[in-house]
C-alpha cells in the first residue's frame, strides 16, 4: 500500500482549516496530520510530525505565511501550497521568491486542492492558471521580478548560464514552456499540442531539468523574462 500524502494546513480562520481537512478526508492517499493556526505553529509541528505538504494561508498573526514558508523550504521541511485570494495577491511575489512550490485559490473546486497537493508531493509545481497569470503579469509591471521581453521576441537571457539552458530546450520544449507561461495546465497544453497528457509530462520534467528550475513556477518566470510567452 502507497504511504499517504502527510498534510499539515496552516489558517487561522479555523472554519477553512476544518474545511479544507474534511475534503481532505475522504482521499485514501492523503493524510491531514495537523491544523495550526500560524507559522510558528507550523514550524512547531514540523519539528514534531513528518509532512510532506503543507497548505499554507499567507495572512496569519504571529508567524506569517511567507515567513514561515521560508523556513519550511529552506531547512527542507516539507514542500509548501500557498493558500491565496485574489485581494491579497501582492503577498504572492514574496512567497514564490521563499520557495512555494504551488500556488492555489482558496475557492478552487476540491478536486483541484486534491490534484495540487498530489503534484507537489510527486515533486511538480501547481499554479492555479488565474494565479499564474495575475502574478507574472504584475511581478513584470511592477519590476519586482525579471524584465520581460515582447512575446515572440528573440530571448536576451540575463547570464550565460540562462543562455546555456535555453539553448538547450528543443523547439516543442519552448512551445510547451510558452504555454506553461501562460498558466495552462499539463492536460491544457496536451490538448492544444495534440499530444499526450505523458508526453507533455515528461517535456516539463526535461525542462525543469535543463533550465535548473526548482519547479514549474521558476520555469514560468523564466519563460517570460526571455519572451516565450505567446510565442507558441
Amino acid at each position: 500500500m502507497t504511504t499517504p500524502v502527510r498534510v499539515l494546513i496552516a489558517d487561522d480562520q479555523a472554519l477553512v482549516r476544518s474545511g479544507f481537512a474534511m475534503v481532505l478526508s475522504v482521499e485514501d492517499d492523503i493524510e491531514v496530520v495537523g491544523q495550526v493556526a500560524n507559522g510558528a505553529e507550523a514550524l512547531a509541528a514540523l519539528a514534531a510530525t513528518d509532512v510532506d505538504v503543507v497548505l499554507m494561508d499567507v495572512q496569519m498573526p504571529v508567524m506569517d505565511g511567507i515567513a514561515a514558508t521560508q523556513r519550511v523550504v529552506g531547512e527542507d521541511l516539507a514542500k509548501v501550497i500557498i493558500l491565496t485570494t485574489f485581494d491579497r495577491e501582492d503577498y504572492l511575489f514574496d512567497a514564490l521568491a521563499a520557495g512555494a512550490s504551488g500556488f492555489l485559490l482558496k475557492n478552487a473546486d476540491p478536486d483541484d486542492l486534491v490534484d495540487a497537493i498530489r503534484a507537489v508531493a510527486e515533486g511538480h509545481a501547481l499554479l492555479a492558471p488565474e494565479v499564474t497569470v495575475k502574478v507574472i503579469a504584475r511581478l513584470v509591471s511592477e519590476g519586482r521580478g525579471p524584465a520581460a521581453v515582447p512575446a515572440g521576441q528573440p530571448a536576451r537571457p540575463a547570464d550565460p548560464a540562462t543562455a546555456r539552458a535555453v539553448a538547450s530546450l528543443t523547439a516543442r520544449e519552448r512551445e510547451v514552456l510558452g504555454l506553461m507561461a501562460e498558466g495552462l495546465s499539463n492536460a491544457e497544453i496536451a490538448e492544444r499540442l495534440f499530444l499526450g497528457e505523458s508526453t507533455v509530462k515528461t517535456h516539463v520534467s526535461h525542462i525543469l531539468t535543463k533550465t535548473d528550475s526548482r519547479d514549474r513556477v521558476r520555469a514560468v518566470v523564466l519563460a517570460h523574462r526571455i519572451g516565450l510567452v505567446g510565442a507558441s
